[in-house]
């Protein structure tokens, strides 16, 4: 993948201002964003390797709370302190609340078959909380441009770009750009 775009998004529940760019070459990909909600100012930076798998994570609130996760890209992961975390074992890709940009992550990642659907293992990350735990969820390749997505009693069909970016996320966000 070859990136260098920066995306807005506009959270509808609760209203959020959302600016992220990414830069994405043969070596790495990297991700920086800033999101503003109505509790809140937080900043996250997410590093993925070659083969789009993350390996580090950084959030940072405008009120000092910091989370800060390492992984090493086949499923182990860590803490800041490098304290193994037993319960996200397997988990590729995490999934960050309130962005929509990590929807992105399995979609770069995965061959995809329509109508195939694919099982993953997340870290959950709540901003709000400043905590992570495992998620399991399911994404299914509709069309060039949909994608239902699936993880407990919630479901969304989003519609995505050609870069695989939410452009709309039914009832939480929407793309401002």
């Amino acid at each position: 993948m070859s990136l260098d775009r920066s995306i807005r998004w506009r959270g509808l529940d609760p209203v959020t201002l959302e600016h992220c760019h990414i830069i994405s070459t043969e070596r790495d990909t990297r991700i920086r964003g800033t999101i503003i909600t109505p509790d809140y100012g937080l900043w996250y930076r997410i590093k993925l390797d070659d083969s789009e798998r993350v390996r580090t994570v950084k959030l940072e609130r405008t009120d000092g709370a910091v989370l800060e996760l390492f992984s090493d890209g086949a499923g182990l992961w860590s803490d800041d302190r490098a304290e193994p975390l037993s319960e996200l074992r397997g988990c590729m890709d995490i999934d960050i609340w309130p962005t929509p940009l990590t929807n992105s992550l399995p979609l770069w990642r995965c061959q995809w078959t329509l109508n195939e659907p694919q099982r993953f293992a997340m870290a959950w990350i709540d901003a709000d909380a400043m905590t992570v735990k495992r998620s399991e969820q399911i994404y299914t390749r509709l069309d060039a441009t949909h994608v239902r997505f699936q993880s407990a009693d919630f479901e969304r069909v989003l519609e995505v770009d050609a870069d695989n970016l939410v452009v709309d996320y039914p009832g939480l966000f929407t793309r401002v750009n």
